[in-house]
């Protein structure tokens, strides 16, 4: 037996353990339902059962914190981290079956996006309505060989849509690579997708590498997918939505002002045109919203994924390491924290260095020893106030490459900077400061057993 891969599975599961709450009153998508989510992005999971001039419900805040993630994950925050390693390293591909729900209701073009769908408009200085939490599907024209990942997509009237995509990402690539040949490049957008899915589209994987096999490691079985009707893709049978159409690297379409995960609006110039000419949706379907900008669902999608594929590349190359954190505060994107176990000397700037330089957007790294919890700030700062020697500890990279989201780049370069919060080993005096005072270790493990008790 499959286990559910749907996004309705994972609302009924949420309603099961009291942590769906749902609006009954009727919100308007233009600013009103995203103004909700911001106020309660920390809240539980919020279901709009009542959306003005559309009768689909829509979702949202569903993964806005790593304890929710990890139990839609089956596991909990202590093991989230080694799910998705494991899920790198044992990758499962995914199967192909005949028919799904998704497919019940079909829209052939013409038609007009903005009345099949309830997409909100998020923020005043935007130029329309986006879709957010589209997973999109192509492959490469040459090769075949399959992309997944999250764009923003804009409505632009009819059918006609506009793809926010930075350059050096994948999806990116493969447009340009198809507008080369002369071609459009067919996507598949789905909306409405089980967390996995989700999570395993924001991989940081190479080129030609199948997001997918990643999914079916976090799911511990094969993802299922089904055929799109107009292109020839496959989609995640347990969608919701599915959009189907093609997007031409040759068709620049102005943007302006959009939200970033730091929580400003940038102007990145154009973005990629495109037109979607099928839809097709669940009788009841429900539609996904990922509130943009500096939110907790937006920037931990993110992070989760950056700090597993970060830290897997680090203990290839130094097995010291046990944990890189990818922190709020730094936007989910910008600030890391790596825990190492007893590293040697100058083995805590070559971890920084070598994250700064295989994630681009880490502009700021801590590096902590083991025994300091990487997602705890408080006993970060402890160990930056116990252990960090500024003379000796502080790594400063000027002049290193940015990415273009980093709201601090000046010609796409950006100063980069490592704290080593390690002791030093060989230096009795130094490692007696790195013991805690402490009772003995069997009698806190009892204590801690029986502490309701007491």
């Amino acid at each position: 037996m499959m286990a559910d891969q749907s996004f309705r599975g994972t609302l009924e599961r949420l309603a099961n353990w009291g942590e769906l709450h749902t609006v009954e009153r009727e919100v308007d998508p233009r600013f009103e339902l995203g103004a909700v989510l911001s106020l309660r992005q920390h809240d539980k999971p919020q279901l709009f059962a009542r959306v003005a001039g559309y009768g689909m419900k829509v979702a949202g805040n569903v993964m806005n914190s790593r304890e929710r993630i990890a139990r839609l994950l089956d596991t909990d925050r202590a093991g989230l981290p080694g799910r998705i390693l494991d899920a790198l390293k044992r990758q499962i591909p995914p199967i192909l079956i005949e028919t799904a729900p998704v497919q019940e209701v079909v829209h052939h073009g013409p038609f007009d996006l903005a009345t099949l769908l309830p997409v909100p408009t998020w923020f005043e200085h935007e130029t329309g309505p986006y879709i957010t939490a589209g997973v999109i599907v192509a492959r490469d024209p040459e090769t075949g060989r399959r992309n997944v990942s999250i764009a923003r997509l804009r409505l632009d009237g009819g059918g006609q849509v506009m793809v926010g995509i930075a350059r050096n990402h994948h999806l990116n690539l493969l447009a340009e690579k198809a507008g080369s040949l002369g071609q459009r490049l067919p996507i598949a957008v789905a909306i409405g997708n089980h967390p996995a899915v989700l999570l395993g589209s924001q991989m940081y994987l190479g080129l030609g590498d199948d997001e997918y096999d990643v999914v079916g490691g976090l799911l511990g079985e094969p993802l299922q997918l089904v055929r799109c009707l107009t292109v020839p893709l496959d989609l995640p049978a347990g969608a919701e939505i599915v959009l189907e159409g093609f997007i031409d690297a040759r068709d620049l379409v102005p943007e302006g002002p959009v939200s970033e995960f730091h929580g400003f609006y940038v102007n990145y110039g154009p973005g990629t045109g495109g037109a979607i000419g099928c839809v097709t949706h669940r009788r009841d379907a429900v539609y996904q919203a990922i509130l943009p900008g500096y939110a907790p669902e937006h920037c931990l999608l993110g992070a989760i994924a950056i700090e597993a594929v970060c830290c897997e590349a680090l203990k290839r190359v130094i097995p010291a390491v046990r944990r890189v954190v990818v922190t709020d505060g730094g936007m989910g994107r910008l600030h890391a924290v790596i825990a190492m176990h007893r590293p040697r000397l100058g083995e805590g700037k070559r971890a920084a260095i070598f994250a700064m330089g295989h994630i681009n957007l880490f502009k700021l790294v801590i590096v902590v020893e083991d025994d300091v919890d990487p997602e705890n700030s408080a006993e970060v700062e402890w160990s930056l106030a116990a252990r960090f020697r500024g003379d000796e500890d502080l790594v400063v990279l000027s002049g290193m490459k940015a990415d273009r989201c980093d709201p601090l780049h000046e010609n796409m370069t950006v100063t980069k900077i490592g704290l080593i919060a390690t002791t030093r080993p060989g230096d009795g005096e130094r490692e007696s400061r790195s013991e805690f005072a402490r009772a003995p270790a069997e009698v806190l493990a009892r204590v801690r057993a029986e502490l309701a008790e007491y």
